[in-house]
């Protein structure tokens, strides 16, 4: 194990673009759902959708909360809704496996998507068990990343040290909060959509293209890497 992470007891991370390459989209999928959700709940047309659910995901964190907040939604009838998508795109990583495997401490994922999602994701890439907790949008109490309220929930229900918690995210934004409660973070700059929107460039203390090859590099031995 790399010495420069001997301190971390807490390997938490988000879901989407991170625990599968951003080569994927499948928030692609996902996007077009909350599309036609859209047009069915104002009664619109599809470029009409697209604007009201990019305002409402950059102005509240999550398209969900956007509607939420202006339209009374209820979570559980749009993640059902959106998250409903095939998961062919994805395939199985055992070397993820492996290395995720191979860390010390305490595994989570904390997510602004729902377990039931998160779960399918994870089934569909081998990563089932790998992982102690799965911190959700529900878990939070539906307040999303960036939001300050997220994060504290998530040390409220798993009792982390910040200090010793190292955080890896696809959205610059959502680390922010992370770095100002002391964790390490990391940054997977994998060129998805806002992904730098609103970045603080002192809060990101690793950049990585990817997931995979960074872990692999940082659980190598000696032995494994001669």
């Amino acid at each position: 194990m790399n010495p420069q992470f001997a301190h971390i007891d807490h390997w938490i991370f988000d879901l989407d673009n991170v625990l599968y390459p951003s080569r994927c989209n499948l928030f692609a999928l996902i996007d077009e759902r909350m599309g036609l959700f859209l047009q069915d709940l104002l009664d619109c047309d599809a470029v009409e959708a697209r604007r009201v659910q990019k305002d409402y995901f950059h102005d509240h964190g999550t398209t969900l909360a956007g509607l939420m907040h202006h339209h009374g939604t209820d979570p559980h009838v749009f993640l059902d809704f959106v998250h409903d998508i095939a998961m062919d795109r994805l395939e199985p990583a055992p070397m993820l496996r492996a290395a995720i495997e191979a860390l010390p401490g305490e595994r989570m994922v904390f997510t602004n998507a729902d377990t039931p999602y998160a779960e399918k994701v994870l089934e569909r890439r081998g990563l089932s068990g790998v992982f102690e907790i799965i911190h959700d949008i529900h878990a939070c109490a539906l307040e999303p990343k960036p939001e300050p309220a997220a994060y504290h929930s998530l040390i409220s229900a798993t009792g982390i040290d910040p200090a010793k918690s190292l955080f890896v995210e696809d959205m610059a934004r959502n680390l922010t909060p992370a770095k100002a409660l002391g964790m390490t973070t990391v940054w997977v700059n994998c060129g998805a959509e806002w992904g730098a929107r609103d970045i603080v460039p002192e809060a990101l203390d690793h950049i990585i293209p990817e997931l995979e090859g960074w872990l692999v590099s940082i659980t190598a031995t000696e032995e494994s890497l001669s």
